[in-house]
């Protein structure tokens, strides 16, 4: 039997209109991630929407998840 915890932290989602190959996507993420996400796209000295792009490119399930995975990578190759 798998015991269940409650998450004292409320989670809020932010969603996002991101414009990928052309066509617009809605986007829903913590707002920490957003703001790793700025902060990555900043340091490459490209915009949000292009590094999106080109994690969405690279993906093979769920563009959030692969979004969530990306920014854990970068957070933890450094």
């Amino acid at each position: 039997m798998v015991k269940q915890v409650k998450c004292p932290i409320k989670v809020n989602m932010h969603k996002r209109s991101i414009r990928i190959a052309r066509h617009s996507t809605s986007i829903s993420l913590e707002p920490e991630f957003w703001a790793e996400l700025k902060r990555i796209a900043m340091a490459e000295k490209i915009s949000l929407n292009k590094l999106v792009a080109r994690i969405d490119a690279g993906r093979s399930g769920n563009l959030s998840s692969a979004l969530r995975v990306f920014v854990l990578k970068e957070l933890k190759s450094k």
